[in-house]
């Protein structure tokens, strides 16, 4: 479905602290690769560049809950859903599974950006069509909050 995406990840010894235990950073991490992954899975990418310019996906907001620790070579499963889709934006909502018990879920807010030709920086745009055409919102009933 264009509204969801699963992808399993082995927790690697680098990116736990002195007890083996994932850093908390490292879930932001891991939800930024679900997001690609997702992107993949679609035949798209998160950043384009051309002479025209650059586009890419910017962070507007990010956070998540911490249930239980994720430890040294612990398999997590990360469920994305598209919790919501406007002109520029893209929110994300990832649950973080192991053995089907869930560990910790994020929320994350993706803005699209362009580097427009004689400007400085980037700026919020339209996202492009492709994108647009196949991100679907999941329906209210896949959420826990529903």
């Amino acid at each position: 479905m264009p509204y969801e995406f699963k992808m399993d990840r082995r927790v690697a010894f680098a990116e736990t602290d002195m007890a083996g235990i994932l850093h908390f950073a490292n879930f932001f991490r891991y939800m930024e690769e679900v997001e690609h992954a997702f992107f993949r899975s679609l035949g798209l990418q998160v950043h384009e560049g051309n002479e025209a310019g650059a586009m890419g996906w910017a962070r507007g907001e990010a956070s998540c809950r911490f249930m239980r620790p994720l430890t040294n070579d612990d398999v997590v499963e990360l469920h994305l859903l598209v919790k919501e889709k406007r002109t520029k934006s893209i929110t994300y909502e990832i649950t973080f599974r192991k053995d089907g018990e869930e560990m910790a879920r994020g929320v994350v807010t993706a803005i699209c950006v362009g580097r427009v030709p004689g400007e400085r920086g980037m700026q919020a745009v339209d996202m492009p069509s492709e994108v647009d055409g196949q991100v679907q919102v999941a329906p209210a009933s896949m959420f826990e909050d529903a």
